[in-house]
């Protein structure tokens, strides 16, 4: 298939809307293609695991795979990261909360343990350590069901990220493709996914302004920018008024 040259310069919603998962295949090798070959490798095999994990996975009107080249894409080209480890967790990042068992059995080895944790050990075991506490810390819990779930998601986000500053940028490069980019979803459950993402952009903003957030300051402020964006459509989705019949 051919792209245009300036495939690496455009919004990715466009490379979605226009050129699709083959799009952003391409803009995602475009981007790491001045890496060494190993740390290439590393990715490639990151960007494998997951498309197999999500290969029947959707989001609404698009392949799963989707959202997750464009958390990665973001924070290597928006927010500047090379750090190898930090993409390989962006790439995997739902794959032990979506399919622990799937991901457990690619592994071996960890019979007897709790599904999540044998997951999470199959990708220490193939990524390293520190992706798999990356992921973990990006995985949401299991939700109590006597409690608000926007609550309970809502503190275990403040409090995983409050120990892992790698894991916010993960973490807010996902909000940005969910939250900002709510506005190009369709259907009954885009207001579900306001309510829930809007009580995060404090949290995030907090978490990003941190001294010890691992971004430069340029970074920050285009993230909260994207954060005011993310508010800005949360209002008009939630806050407009209800059309008289």
């Amino acid at each position: 298939m051919e792209f245009p040259a300036h495939l690496a310069t455009m919004p990715m919603h466009a490379i979605t809307e226009i050129h699709g998962e083959p799009g952003l295949l391409a803009r995602f090798r475009l981007e790491i293609r001045d890496f060494a070959e190993a740390e290439r490798a590393r990715l490639t095999d990151a960007l494998d695991l997951a498309a197999h994990l999500h290969r029947d996975d959707r989001r609404v009107r698009e392949p799963y795979l989707n959202h997750l080249l464009r958390v990665a894409i973001r924070m290597l080209h928006h927010y500047r990261v090379r750090d190898v480890d930090v993409i390989v967790a962006g790439l995997l990042h739902d794959t032990v909360e979506d399919h622990p068992a799937d991901l457990a059995d690619l592994g071996g080895g960890h019979a007897g343990t709790d599904v999540r944790e044998a997951a999470l050990a199959t990708l220490a075991d193939r990524f390293g350590p520190r992706v798999a506490r990356l992921v973990a810390a990006v995985t949401n819990p299991v939700y109590d069901p006597t409690r608000d779930r926007h609550e309970q998601y809502r503190e275990h986000v403040a409090a995983s990220l409050d120990r892992e500053p790698w894991a916010r940028v993960i973490k807010v490069s996902d909000f940005t493709d969910n939250g900002v980019g709510v506005i190009h979803s369709v259907g009954p459950k885009v207001p579900t996914w306001a309510a829930k993402y809007r009580p995060l952009v404090p949290v995030l903003r907090d978490l990003v302004t941190r001294p010890d957030t691992p971004l430069a300051p340029p970074v920050k402020r285009h993230i909260l920018d994207q954060l005011d964006l993310a508010e800005e459509r949360f209002s008009a989705i939630l806050d407009a008024p209800a059309h008289p019949n």
